[in-house]
Order: structure tokens, then C-alpha cells, then sequence
């Protein structure tokens, strides 16, 4: 049980393939990266015995692109990997889910609000990336990481704000799950919705666990 006690962010740095465990049981180890596996599992009723030992399974990881790499390098890496990849991804995701809903209204599983929500989710996101990209970025580029600390804060709060969206889409499409003899439009909507979560948990993860708290020394 050598992990039981250990935060999930943590777990999530040096094991490959924990946040794949994390995301399939619904462990948030991003924003909620601080409670300990024992913790999460309680609160989401799971397997503690079940879960170390898929943990158990993993090698530690050896990688230290993250730990070691240059702290602008890193902001530069997060841009390019995931702030220009959700400025693509969203818009598919808004057409698609407005799409569904006008297409399958009378529906018993049609998740009505999803489209306003994802669009809510879409404009805070491009706020969020710009205030990061335009004021905390540059910072730690300069070498003023260690100054941003109410930057930071402003950040993971609004870090927060998106995994609670990210819980009220589950909440309306079922866990991404569509009903049976659902189209294609409906299948390719929720498939893209688990991408965009899993592309936000790590996303995340990169900044509160590892970029943040280096900026901050």
C-alpha cells in the first residue's frame, strides 16, 4: 500500500500511465492533485486495493523532460502543445454539440444545455489562455516566476472553474457515453469530449504540479 498515501499529482509525476489510470476511474489529479489516493478513492466509493496494484505495475518513471526542462522552454511547450490545440479543438466540438441538440431534441438522452455550456467553457478558456500567454508567461520567461504568485492563484481558481465544467458535461451526456443507435454526430461528439477532457486534465497537471510550483521555487 506504499501509494495509498501518496497525493494523486504526485503519483502522476513519476509513474508513466497513472493519469490514464486516474482519468478512467475519474480521479482528478489535476486540480484536485493534492488529495491523496486513499482520499479520492473514498470520496468516489472505488477499489483502494484495486488501484495500488495497478499502480504497483508501473515502472518509475526516468523521464526528465518536465523536472528539468528550462521554465520558458516549458511556457513555450504549453502553447504550442495545448493552447493552440483547444483554439482547434473547440469549435468542432461547439458545431457538433449544437448540432445534436437541435437534430435529437426529443430525445430522453439528448444532453440539453451542453452546447451553452461548452460554449461558456470555450470563452473562459480563451481568456484564461491569453491572460496566461500576455501576463504570467512572460513573467517566467523574465525570471520573475517567483513573483506571480497571485497570478498563479488566479490561475489554478480558474483551473478549478473548468473541472467543474468538465463535471457538469459528464453529468449531461452520460459520462460521454451515447445512448444506443445513437448517430454519428453523437458518437463523434462524445469521443471528442473525452479527448478535450483528457487534453485539460493534463494540460492542467503540466501547470499545477510541475511548472507552477518551479516557477514559484
Amino acid at each position: 500500500m506504499q501509494f495509498a498515501d501518496q497525493p494523486l499529482s504526485e503519483l502522476a509525476i513519476k509513474l508513466p500511465m497513472a493519469t490514464e489510470i486516474f482519468r478512467k476511474n475519474r480521479l482528478d489529479f489535476c486540480c484536485g492533485g493534492k488529495q491523496t489516493l486513499r482520499e479520492a478513492c473514498v470520496k468516489r466509493n472505488l477499489d483502494l486495493n484495486a488501484l495500488v496494484k495497478q499502480l504497483e505495475g508501473l515502472t518509475p518513471k526516468d523521464d526528465p523532460t518536465f523536472s528539468e526542462m528550462p521554465l520558458d522552454k516549458m511556457t513555450f511547450y504549453i502553447v504550442d502543445r495545448y493552447h493552440n490545440d483547444l483554439r482547434r479543438r473547440f469549435p468542432e466540438l461547439l458545431a457538433l454539440s449544437q448540432k445534436v441538440e437541435q437534430v435529437h431534441a426529443e430525445h430522453s438522452a439528448c444532453p440539453t444545455g451542453l452546447f451553452s455550456l461548452l460554449s461558456d467553457m470555450h470563452n473562459e478558456m480563451l481568456m484564461h489562455m491569453l491572460k496566461e500567454e500576455n501576463v504570467l508567461f512572460p513573467m517566467i520567461q523574465n525570471g520573475a516566476g517567483h513573483n506571480a504568485f497571485m497570478p498563479i492563484k488566479v490561475m489554478n481558481a480558474e483551473h478549478e472553474s473548468h473541472g467543474k465544467q468538465l463535471e457538469e458535461a459528464h453529468r449531461l451526456t452520460s459520462d460521454f457515453v451515447p445512448p444506443e443507435g445513437a448517430c454519428g454526430t453523437w458518437r463523434a461528439l462524445y469521443a471528442g469530449l473525452e479527448k478535450l477532457e483528457e487534453e485539460i486534465m493534463d494540460h492542467i497537471h503540466l501547470e499545477n504540479n510541475i511548472l507552477f510550483p518551479r516557477a514559484l521555487g
